[in-house]
């Protein structure tokens, strides 16, 4: 039942144009154009070295976080949730099938964004192990924070509000303005905020060959743990 319901939450998103365009368009246009034009100052080496991991994060984010919280919030608008959750797929199936199908969006989104990097010249390093590790701890925090938004807020203000998060995350998030570019007190917050540690850690280990980023994933542990806990505490399906 959950192998089926995640084949379909999968087909579903993949069938909506707007999410389409959010998880996968964006991020591989705005890769394609801050590597070929030098908009913004990413420091010394090739541009795109330092935008590939950024935008990798951004696009764990849009997918479990932005593309999951709209998602969920009409669903449980209009009553879907409520109507599967009294069918025979048990509630913490059907959690597990969309956690499924946001994973297996995010294998298709790296797969198209490292080959698009790679054409622009990419050359990353360190160990794949700690990639993968950075990517599942993101995928978890960015999923408990658009849960926690989909299950306690209106489906309009849900659309608002993850929309408006995105695009705030995007700029001030180190995905493709480099953190050291802000104010000094303004950059310690930002460093706090998951998709910057997950930018930063993917960038240690992608771009400078750096072992496992602990403090970085430090961060996105503690974003996981309070995301996903206060999303299974206050999620309301309907």
């Amino acid at each position: 039942m959950i192998g089926a319901q995640t084949a379909f939450e999968t087909k579903m998103l993949l069938r909506n144009g707007e999410q389409l365009l959010l998880t996968v368009v964006i991020p591989a246009l705005l890769l394609v154009l801050f590597s070929a034009v030098s908009i913004v100052d990413t420091g010394t080496g090739k541009a795109v070295d330092f935008l590939a991991p950024g935008i990798l994060a951004l696009a764990v984010m849009s997918t479990a976080f932005t593309g999951q919280a709209i998602a969920t919030g009409f669903e449980r608008r209009y009553g879907v949730l409520k109507r599967l959750g009294a069918s025979p797929l048990p509630r913490w199936a059907l959690m597990t099938a969309k956690t499924g199908s946001v994973l297996v969006t995010e294998v298709l989104q790296i797969v198209l964004l490292t080959a698009i990097a790679f054409a622009l010249g990419w050359s990353p390093h360190g160990n794949p192990l700690f990639v993968v590790l950075l990517l599942l701890l993101g995928t978890a925090a960015f999923s408990g924070l658009g849960l926690l938004m989909a299950g306690t807020l209106k489906a309009e203000a849900t659309l608002a509000a993850a929309n408006l998060v995105f695009l705030l995350l995007l700029v001030a998030g180190g995905v493709i303005v480099p953190l050291d570019r802000f104010p000094g007190a303004a950059r310690d917050v930002l460093a706090l905020l998951p998709v910057s540690a997950l930018s930063d850690g993917l960038r240690d280990v992608l771009r400078d060959g750096a072992g496992m980023p602990w403090g970085d994933l430090a961060i996105l542990l503690v974003w996981a743990v309070l995301g996903l806990g206060a999303a299974a505490r206050f999620f309301k399906w309907e």
